[in-house]
């Protein structure tokens, strides 16, 4: 333990963030574990809402510090690689791509 007052403060300031880190931390874990078996019971629905349950708590880590930028955006990556890998019943079936727009014909300019 130590003498000095700052340094007693720092380890109480220290614990407190270890403990809020750690509660985050589970709680991307429960959210992955949760995606994973909806992948596993080929519930294309319950997979995709899992996933968005997902997203919001891992963006919510990184917006507290506890994940950096780069790892939320591995996990969220390699979760959504596992729900597209259900095939047609999953993610690739439900999202239709948009008509797209007929392009816009353009007129020369006139030179003088």
């Amino acid at each position: 333990m130590p003498n000095i007052k700052s340094a007693i403060k720092r380890v109480k300031v220290a614990e407190r963030n270890r403990q809020r880190n750690r509660t985050w931390k589970s709680s991307v874990r429960t959210v992955r574990t949760e995606v994973q078996d909806a992948v596993k019971a080929v519930n294309a629905e319950q997979a995709q809402e899992a996933l968005k349950n997902a997203y919001a708590v891992i963006d919510q880590a990184v917006a507290k510090g506890v994940l950096h930028r780069n790892s939320a955006a591995r996990k969220k990556s390699r979760l959504a690689t596992s729900i597209n890998k259900l095939g047609t019943a999953g993610a690739k079936a439900t999202k239709a791509k948009p008509a797209k727009a007929p392009a816009k014909k353009t007129q020369a300019k006139k030179t003088k």
